[in-house]
């Protein structure tokens, strides 16, 4: 029995901070798990930047709403899901996943939550358990499952490394460099078929 664990945001849709700093021109809240290992680090950052420029809620769901799926993401997870489980593991959050998940055809996710004000401001997060990717794929093992993991962001190694098989997708160089022993793929066609052949 085999359940798949897939990141989010840089394997089936782009980054959300990425596309709202660049519809808000703040370039410091380009940085994303690939550039900060320490995700509560990178949140209270986020936060004070979003507090700095009178940002909440609304604004980044409204960037939001223009995002679609990577080309051949939602076909990808289609074929996927026809030959083994698949949940999405995620440090992104409820309040930003709904929407893509819609454009995605509603697979099943894992996220955290915001906390938002009355006024719309964010003011802090909740984290659904701590290292989330890593804690959920040990609790799929631990009720039978075998757990095949991908994803690309440094939050992502937990679960790869302790799952039967694990693959980088679209990674960093450095990532790549610092984990050779992780095969390292570029096109769903590639993780499809690594998935594949783990899942048969």
């Amino acid at each position: 029995m085999v359940i798949t664990c897939l990141d989010l945001e840089g394997v089936l849709v782009p980054e959300i901070w990425i596309a709202f700093s660049e519809a808000t021109g703040i370039p410091e809240l380009r940085r994303t798990t690939r550039d900060e290992p320490d995700y509560d680090k990178l949140m209270r950052f986020r936060i004070g930047i979003l507090k700095e420029h009178g940002l909440g809620l609304k604004e980044i769901q409204d960037v939001i709403a223009t995002i679609d799926p990577m080309p051949g993401a939602k076909e990808f997870l289609e074929e996927l899901r026809s030959f083994t489980q698949v949940i999405i593991l995620s440090d992104t959050f409820t309040q930003f996943a709904a929407p893509l998940m819609k454009k995605l055809g509603y697979p099943t996710i894992f996220c955290n939550t915001l906390e938002v004000a009355e006024s719309g401001e964010v003011t802090g997060f909740k984290m659904r358990c701590e290292q989330s990717k890593l804690t959920t794929v040990k609790a799929l093992q631990s009720i039978g499952y075998d757990t095949i993991a991908s994803g690309d962001s440094y939050n992502d190694l937990g679960m790869i490394l302790a799952s039967k098989a694990g693959f980088l997708f679209r990674s960093t160089e450095k990532i790549k460099a610092d984990y050779p022993q992780l095969p390292a793929f570029e096109t769903y066609e590639e993780l499809l078929a690594a998935i594949r052949a783990v899942a048969d």
